[in-house]
């Protein structure tokens, strides 16, 4: 699914209006009844019915109360309504063209037989024409335009408790700017109603390229964005607060939005497929990759083991696990499938005799992944700053291998600079993110993992709940797959071998992390669904990758 800038929004809709004559008031018709629709449908999914003794249907909401200008629950008191009627909505709005959908959403669920007030929460002077021609309509539905109460009193808060659903209307996706006084307390007492919130286009309080939230931002349980998803539905915070989000077509040509430049993205079945390397139905194991993996220490020996296995799970023909001596024992041991080299070492972990050895061993491999559960040295880490500037192949660098150049960001640098350019794929999480100088202060992580590929060169695949995934040349895909089960050690182990084996294979450097990073978080969500995410443990992400594969290619070719 491509996503979409606030900036990109605003020029398709300009051109839809002022260049191909579609009329405004007719686009923001068409998002009302997205609105309105996806309202009667949450309201019939989650209005609370139970029958009285005179079997009527009735519900009770709590009933808040305001303190300063915090609107918080208070379960002594409770509001009681008759259910056997017309849904209850409240609507907020504010004095721009967001604010006008709501309007409009009001109008038609009013003629639905709905009962619903509008509340307009800002300066009514300030209606755009638009809002204000929607305003005027209201009254075919016998409503008005009522204005936000500066202090909400206890009845105000108790009506809007009843509700079914509540809309919010209040800011549209080119809020840039932290959300204060009535706004903010129209927010809370959205979030603190316990009703469920239909959002128009992006939950207010959200920034649409960002996914940061401005101070305070609804917790919406829908929302109905126009035309296309905003990168902000996606990233950062943003992701918690949109909740089920629907895409509603609003009518704008789709050759306007084609003729812009889109470059980012989720990842998805369709774009993992096409990513996924295909397998000669002739060939042979030297066909579909020669990886080497330098990885592991004393004390760390799980780490070369998760990789290994992840690499030849997710497709590699060979995989070669290069380990200090002190720890080949218990590798080798656990690996079967995989051969095991043993390296000089010093205290456990690598030393700088290694190196001739390592360069020996990689000289015919496809791909290289140094890092994980090395440990720290200085000879380690010297060692893995020479090898990360020298070695032609496509490189991983995770863990220990990340930590071990974060002093040497210039290794970047020179990788890029070298014949052909060198392919570097990173995959930091955020605090490995930061010692390398990434700046998550500006913008947040999206923002942050373009800035970072776009600067060394590399291919960035920045950890953590929605994975980014970041190119030098401008494209960022982010991930939908995945759960909090995962957060464990040993997970982005298996992420960092599957990488490897993608790129080993032939996989371009972005599609094969971002191919990777779908499957790892797919594995991950079939673990949590039969085992639970407290139980789950990455032995047994790697017992699904193999239906994560097979979900994207049923023929496994």
């Amino acid at each position: 699914m491509k996503l979409a800038t606030a900036a990109q929004m605003k020029e398709t809709d300009r051109v839809a209006i002022e260049e191909r004559g579609m009329p405004s008031l007719e686009l923001m018709e068409r998002a009302a009844e997205g609105v309105a629709a996806a309202a009667l449908e949450l309201a019939e999914e989650t209005a609370p019915r139970c029958e009285n003794a005179q079997g009527q249907r009735e519900k009770m909401r709590f009933l808040p109360e305001v303190q300063g200008e915090v609107i918080v629950g208070d379960d002594r008191a409770a509001y009681v309504k008759n259910n056997s009627g017309p849904y209850r909505a409240a609507v907020f709005v504010g004095p721009g063209n967001n604010g006008g959908d709501g309007v409009a959403a009001a109008r038609l669920l009013a003629a639905q037989g709905w009962e619903v007030r509008v509340f307009l929460v800002g300066d009514r002077a300030k209606l755009t024409p638009d809002n204000a021609a929607m305003t005027a309509r209201l009254g075919e539905a016998r409503l008005t335009l009522e204005d936000y109460p500066s202090r909400p009193d206890a009845p105000f808060l108790a009506w809007c408790a009843a509700c079914d659903v509540l809309i919010d209307a209040l800011f549209g996706v080119g809020l840039c700017r932290e959300v204060g006084g009535l706004y903010a307390v129209a927010i809370a007492q959205m979030n603190a109603s316990g009703v469920p919130v239909v959002a128009a286009d992006i939950a207010s309080g959200l920034s649409a390229d960002t996914g940061e939230v401005l101070g305070i931002a609804v917790r919406a349980a829908v929302t109905v964005t126009f035309s296309m998803a905003k990168t902000g539905q996606f990233v950062d915070q943003g992701s918690l607060y949109t909740g089920k989000l629907i895409v509603h077509d609003i009518g704008i040509p789709e050759d306007i939005a084609a003729a812009q430049a889109w470059e980012t993205k989720t990842i998805d079945r369709a774009f993992v497929r096409s990513a996924l390397p295909r397998r000669k139905p002739d060939g042979h194991k030297g066909n579909f990759g020669k990886d080497y993996i330098l990885a592991g220490s004393v004390g760390f020996t799980g780490a070369p083991v998760f990789a290994a296995k992840a690499c030849v799970r997710t497709g590699a023909g060979l995989v070669t696990v290069g380990t200090p001596e002190a720890a080949w024992p218990v590798v080798a041991g656990k690996c079967l499938e995989e051969m095991v080299q043993p390296l000089p070492e010093h205290g456990g972990k690598l030393s700088a005799a290694a190196r001739g050895s390592i360069l020996q061993q990689t000289e015919h491999c496809d791909a290289v992944l140094l890092g994980p559960g090395l440990g720290r040295s200085e000879e380690s880490d010297a060692l893995i700053c020479t090898l990360a500037e020298t070695l032609p192949q496509p490189l991983v660098l995770d863990a220990d291998g990340i930590n071990a150049i974060s002093a040497h960001i210039d290794v970047f640098v020179l990788r890029r600079r070298a014949e052909a350019g060198y392919v570097t794929v990173l995959t930091p999480h955020d605090g490995e993110f930061a010692r390398l100088g990434g700046d998550l202060a500006q913008g947040g992580r999206f923002a942050a993992a373009r800035r970072f590929a776009r600067q060394y060169g590399c291919v960035l695949v920045l950890k953590g709940h929605r994975t980014i995934v970041a190119a030098p040349d401008g494209r960022a895909a982010v991930n939908t797959t995945g759960n909090s089960g995962m957060a464990k050690g040993g997970s982005g182990d298996v992420l960092a071998g599957m990488i490897l084996s993608l790129l080993g294979q032939g996989a371009d450097a972005f599609d094969a992390a971002s191919a990777a990073v779908w499957l790892h978080g797919r594995a991950g969500d079939l673990a949590a669904a039969e085992l639970g995410e407290y139980a789950m443990t990455p032995s047994d992400l790697l017992t699904k990758i193999a239906g994560a594969i097979r979900e994207i290619s049923p023929a496994g070719t």
